[in-house]
């Protein structure tokens, strides 16, 4: 079993930044990739960044591109999530995922269902 932890959430105004982290307790090597989805009240849970741990390759949601930067330590087995020009809509419970199922593309690693490993969120709310 792996535990994901989350911290750096909190209350930042729009236009503003913040760096989220997420440390897995211990190192497996079944995880193929790490990532963030988030989850706004009333809304489903939708998928943010991800980072392939082999080789790091990055994949984003559109609505996020250019603006956020997914990135890992792996000597520490932590990822990152650097978020700049945060907009109100942003505002929501992240949650860091971990899958250990291999699929053949980054879409399959977008899907809530897919993920294997939760972490327990951390709430990030932009003011306007």
């Amino acid at each position: 079993q792996v535990q994901l932890v989350e911290s750096g959430g909190g209350l930042v105004q729009a236009g503003g930044s913040l760096r989220l982290s997420c440390a897995a307790s211990r190192r497996t090597f079944s995880m193929y990739t790490m990532g963030w989805f988030r989850q706004a009240p009333g809304k489903e849970r939708e998928f943010v960044a991800g980072i392939i741990l082999s080789g790091g390759n990055t994949y984003y949601a559109d609505s996020v591109k250019g603006r956020f930067t997914i990135s890992r330590e792996n000597a520490k087995n932590t990822i990152y999530l650097q978020m700049n020009s945060l907009k109100t809509e942003d505002t929501a419970v992240y949650y860091c995922a971990a899958t250990t199922t291999y699929y053949s593309g980054t879409y399959y690693y977008s899907l809530p269902r897919n993920v294997d490993y939760w972490g327990q969120g951390t709430q990030v709310t932009v003011s306007s």
